[in-house]
């Protein structure tokens, strides 16, 4: 029984103004991200079936940023199990996050920037992370200006999750055409303390008064 990919995707690609409607984005966008993420998603075959193909996942997860559409009317429309469509949202949204340092800032693996910000603020109830982008998303409210960076992001929520393991970062992949595998990290300043968790998770320069003046 086949879904609403089988039957619309090739109709779709005909118009350009129906595909656009469609997913958000041209049929050349949508051609540029499938190459992109094809590595990150792996795909295999197996003896019992052939794996969904990175163009259905990158559909189905379009319609779902597209339209917020609820994962079960998602499962019915494109005759998935919602299991399967939560799985694809998660895995498809990841590997486009991952690219975006690389392309950007030609620094691979990077899924955040770390920094800290003194605002004077009636604060609401609840330091930031950024993409490459420079968009918010992660921020804690609330640190005093006299404490550092490193000691507030000690006490949020994300550094919790980030020690505690269920942050769920990508798995870690290769560099390039090196063959070295290596985690995806977060890029911040010498304020924040390389110890665990952070230590497995942070890429920063090396500080200052330790830095040859040659090499600054």
């Amino acid at each position: 029984m086949f879904g609403e990919f089988h039957h619309l995707y090739r109709e779709l690609r005909d118009s350009e103004n129906l595909f656009n409607a469609y997913t958000r984005m041209s049929t050349t966008t949508f051609d540029y991200i499938v190459e992109s993420i094809k590595p990150e998603l792996n795909l295999k075959s197996t003896n019992f079936r052939d794996p969904i193909s990175v163009e259905e996942r990158l559909l189905v997860t379009l319609r779902y940023l597209a339209t917020g559409l609820a994962f079960r009317q998602l499962a019915l429309t494109f005759r998935i199990s919602k299991s399967g469509v939560v799985k694809m949202v998660i895995e498809v949204c990841k590997a486009i996050w991952s690219d975006e340092f690389y392309e950007k800032w030609n620094f691979p693996n990077c899924v955040g920037s770390i920094d800290g910000k003194h605002i004077r603020l009636r604060c609401p109830k609840n330091s930031g992370i950024v993409d490459a982008k420079y968009r918010f998303i992660m921020i804690n409210v609330g640190g005093c200006g006299k404490n550092s960076d490193g000691g507030i992001l000690c006490d949020t929520n994300f550094h919790q999750r980030l020690e505690s393991g269920t942050l769920k970062l990508p798995i870690e992949r290769k560099l390039g055409n090196s063959g070295i595998s290596a985690p995806y990290v977060f890029v911040g300043d010498e304020a924040f303390p390389l110890r665990n968790p952070l230590r497995n998770y942070l890429m920063r320069p090396f500080p200052r008064n330790q830095a040859q003046e040659t090499n600054k």
